[in-house]
């Protein structure tokens, strides 16, 4: 009776089981390669086929890398140096350096001042894209356009402080009137900065040349990849409120502003690039007053702000529409009046929403900045093709400079094309 009683009584744990880790196949990196290289015949076999192709193009290519001459100072004296072997001459990028990275007129002297305007442009750039940071740092990021401005082209200090001063003005006539009529409030903050500038226009040339200045570089001496990412930033940066401006115009009640914006969106998209390029460079001169010499980077500024504004518009639009109608139909019921609820309802969603779209367009316009070299500006393609593969000295060499060039803008587009999906995990975009 007692063994009975004793083999019924439960048992009860007084200590706990250490707790032991995983399964190598049920977690960890085996299980992530058996789940997504290894889940089925099919798969396996795609991915040894793969392996193998990638072995062939690294056997081929990491010798030709690793065997490269980097001190010649000449193709000739490289070929020398590898007797009849097959590797790379990275020697042009060590003898061309400069050029590929500044044009081959920007004085050698001055390197540092769009050097200093790079690393100026991260602190710049932060309290933007990462909107958890202090407020007060969006001041660098106001005045930065005007202190890059200053080092890269040079010239006297007054002339970024007075465009500073005009901004200032027209935006505290824009605050002003902006409450009464949104229209109102816009075309008098940009009329206060015409007059505001135009009146900066006399008082510089009275001032005294004996002012700070840095020695003046025409954008005709820009070039290298410094170009490049001169025209992709500022572009992107004015494509973003025009293409928005353009969306909600394209969307108003009102006629006449949305068959300008139809009409501009449409005309824009149905051209190609290469030809608002040639546009700029021929015939866009022709729209300004005759005594007027405008120069050809604000040309081309303006050509290709036009053109990815008018993308982003469509994409924005779609964003807009894709909000339900009961957004709009709230900020009606909280009282807003049409500029509040875009500000403060509408437009956070809708960006939210055109995210992709807008970083998509962002990623192709830098790469389409290559094409200026069509119109005698040395980016870094157009130095690639022009002087460096002209000379005599470097004649013949390819691979190490289109590669070069590549490396750059892959290294630029992969790191816009992360920051965006950080963003999107950020902002929950999907909605959970």
């Amino acid at each position: 009776m007692s063994d009975t009683h004793e083999k019924s009584v439960a048992f009860v744990r007084t200590t706990d089981i250490e707790q032991q880790p995983a399964p190598s196949n049920a977690a960890g990196p085996v299980k992530w390669i058996r789940d997504n290289l290894f889940a089925t015949w099919p798969n396996a076999l795609l991915t040894v086929a793969a392996i193998y192709v990638i072995y062939l193009i690294m056997a081929s290519t990491l010798p030709w890398i690793w065997g490269g001459v980097w001190t010649t100072s000449s193709l000739a004296e490289c070929r020398e140096v590898l007797q009849g072997r097959s590797a790379a001459c990275f020697s042009v990028l060590t003898e061309r350096w400069n050029q590929l990275l500044f044009g081959f007129k920007y004085p050698s002297e001055s390197y540092w001042r769009p050097t200093l305007a790079l690393v100026l442009l991260a602190p710049a750039l932060a309290p933007v894209l990462f909107f958890d940071l202090p407020r007060k740092l969006l001041v660098m990021t106001l005045l930065f356009p005007f202190i890059a401005y200053w080092l890269i082209w040079g010239g006297t200090i007054w002339i970024p402080i007075f465009a500073l001063v005009g901004f200032i003005v027209g935006y505290f006539v824009y605050a002003r009137f902006v409450a009464q009529n949104f229209a109102l409030g816009f075309f008098g903050g940009v009329i206060a900065a015409m007059v505001t500038w135009y009146i900066a226009g006399f008082i510089i040339g009275a001032i005294s040349p004996e002012t700070p200045m840095l020695e003046p570089v025409p954008s005709r001496d820009l070039g290298g990849f410094m170009l490049n990412l001169m025209l992709g930033l500022t572009c992107v940066s004015l494509s973003i409120p025009l293409g928005i401006a353009l969306a909600l115009g394209r969307q108003s009640s009102m006629p006449l502003i949305k068959w300008i914006c139809v009409i501009f969106i449409e005309f824009i998209r149905g051209v190609p690039l290469i030809t608002l390029l040639f546009v700029a460079s021929v015939m866009l001169a022709y729209f300004f007053p005759p005594e007027a010499t405008v120069d050809l980077f604000l040309r081309v500024v303006i050509m290709i702000t036009m053109f990815s504004a008018a993308y982003i518009a469509e994409v924005i639009r779609g964003g807009l529409a894709a909000l339900p109608k009961g957004q709009y139909e709230a900020a009606d019921s909280l009282g807003l009046d049409y500029a509040q609820a875009m500000r403060l309802i509408i437009l956070p969603q809708a960006l939210k929403i055109s995210i992709p779209g807008i970083v998509n367009i962002a990623v192709g316009l830098f790469k389409d900045t290559v094409l200026v070299s069509v119109i005698s500006m040395f980016d870094l393609l157009g130095m690639i093709r022009g002087p460096i593969l002209a000379s005599t000295d470097w004649n013949g060499v390819y691979w190490e400079l289109l590669g070069f060039a590549s490396l750059l803008f892959f290294v630029v587009c992969y790191g816009i094309s992360q920051y965006s999906q950080w963003l999107e995990r950020r902002l929950a975009t999907d909605h959970r």
